[in-house]
């Protein structure tokens, strides 16, 4: 472990392992310090949506994680309300059913290929911060030592000690107590990948691990039990068999636990060169499965603005872009995983009743069908813009095909792999990116009646036109690449 480098990561789990590893291939010396000697065989997460799916494609290893789970192309709301996800506009119309772990696994092995330093069982302990730098204070088998560093983000989870160091405050409440979790074999396997029953008993859930174990989560409406208190496998089966009318003969538990469900937002995620990411700065209830794709997405948010910066051609205010962008996002998923949590738990049977209906009869409609998808896989989130910005600003762009300099058909997110903004035309316009070579690519789209599109490292849109008269165009680009990509180098 160096003394010295340019970003410390705290925290080893799915946030800090896909930004160190960010950070790392664009050049950007990280260490990443993980408590841990070893990942446990045990997970909360276990669901990857499409977005998140589409962010491991601009990475090269959407594949690897594909290839460790289930898909699924529906879900089931409340057990009577479905979400259609097979046409969703995106190569991954489904939601990836697969332990963290798993996706730890592949982030890992890119992170370290990349020659990222992942440094386990050693945890940061204390921080301080001048105008040049950070320094951490760090504990582990050698005893205590300090790193420097240009940068520190804090990925560290609930808990974080970053988030305290930099006295934060995480304000919210639990939503809901005495969750049930367990996993286990089954007898009797269910027929649909996943499981999800709420009644007047409480609400139950069931999904594959795809290694003959599943996971089980349980909540009992009338037996609230202290954190505490064990948890007895025949507890869960009893709510289980009363919501789900059987319990799939579930024996041999290899986990069992009790815990609380909060619903916190930290009020920053910057504070001076520190910044805050993943669960270290929201967390929220299960519902929807948001928890570990919000957290990956603010990693790719935040990394290639923070190698911007540490490259020394990031405009100054890039920076703050992270948590005026993330911060919103996590408020709206704080927001709306805690609406469905309180809609799947209503304790009153007329208003289930009336909330099923409706729900089903909206999600007939075509329109809110998409949306409700869009919501949940992550493809709708986006960011916000000026006045008068073109209404693509902000949003994900899908992914297009493109053509490569040999003329060959490629993806736009293949293209997005080299970690730089790709500025898509329909026509030849060579040489309007020169003065940015390094940081923007060029490349042309079939449509040849299309504008201008500058399209950021994590496959958002920076800037774009409609066909205008040339010399605007160009004075319009020129101001974009200005505030997005720096100043032009000397040719």
């Amino acid at each position: 472990m160096s003394d010295a480098s340019d970003v410390v990561v705290v925290g080893g789990g799915p946030t800090g392992l896909l930004l160190a590893g960010d950070l790392a291939a664009a050049g950007v010396s990280c260490t990443l310090l993980e408590r841990r000697t070893e990942r446990p065989p045990l997970t909360r997460a276990f669901a990857v949506h499409a977005r998140t799916l589409e962010t491991f494609d601009a990475r090269g290893i959407a594949e690897q994680v594909v290839g460790s789970g289930t898909r699924v192309s529906s879900l089931n709301l409340f057990g009577s309300i479905e979400v259609d996800l097979s046409a969703l506009p995106t190569r991954f119309p489904f939601v990836l059913v697969t332990p963290q772990y798993n996706v730890e696994d592949v982030l890992e092995r890119r992170a370290r290929a990349a020659g990222a330093d992942l440094v386990t069982g050693t945890e940061a302990v204390a921080l301080s911060q001048d105008d040049d730098g950070v320094e951490v204070a760090v504990a582990g088998p050698d005893g205590e030592r300090r790193l420097r560093a240009s940068y520190v983000v804090g990925a560290d989870g609930l808990d974080s000690t970053i988030r305290r160091a930099l006295d934060v405050p995480f304000p919210g409440e639990a939503v809901v107590r005495s969750v049930m979790l367990a996993d286990v074999r089954l007898a009797e396997p269910p027929d649909d990948v996943l499981v999800i029953g709420a009644g007047d008993d409480g609400f139950a859930f069931i999904a594959p691990f795809g290694d003959g174990w599943y996971r089980v989560i349980a909540w009992d409406r009338h037996l609230q039990r202290p954190e505490d208190d064990p948890v007895d496998l025949d507890e869960i089966r009893a709510v289980a068999a009363k919501v789900l009318g059987t319990d799939h003969g579930m024996h041999d538990p290899r986990w069992l636990s009790r815990f609380h469900s909060d619903e916190r937002l930290a009020p920053t995620y910057r504070v001076g060169r520190a910044f805050l990411a993943g669960d270290a700065a929201h967390v929220h209830s299960p519902a929807g499965g948001q928890g570990m794709n919000t957290s990956l997405q603010d990693a790719a948010n935040l990394s290639w603005k923070l190698a911007g910066t540490v490259h020394g051609w990031a405009p100054d205010p890039l920076l703050d872009t992270y948590d005026e962008e993330r911060h919103a996002v996590g408020q709206s998923v704080v927001q709306g995983s805690g609406t469905l949590l309180r809609m799947a738990l209503m304790g009153s049977a007329p208003l289930r009743a009336v909330r099923n209906v409706a729900g089903a009869a909206a999600a007939r409609i075509g329109p809110v069908r998409r949306k409700a998808g869009e919501f949940v896989s992550g493809l709708a989130i986006g960011y916000s813009r000026a006045r008068g910005d073109h209404p693509l600003v902000g949003r994900r762009v899908p992914d297009v095909t493109v053509l490569g300099l040999d003329g060959e058909r490629e993806r736009l997110y293949e293209k997005l792999r080299t970690g730089r903004f790709v500025l898509l035309t329909g026509q030849d316009h060579h040489g309007l990116v020169d003065p940015w070579a390094g940081r923007v690519d060029l490349v042309s789209t079939l449509d040849r009646s299309q504008g201008l599109t500058l399209v950021r490292p994590d496959g958002y849109v920076a800037w774009a036109t409609d066909t205008k008269p040339i010399m605007r165009r160009d004075v319009e680009l020129r101001a974009a690449l200005i505030t997005w990509c720096g100043d032009p180098a000397r040719q």
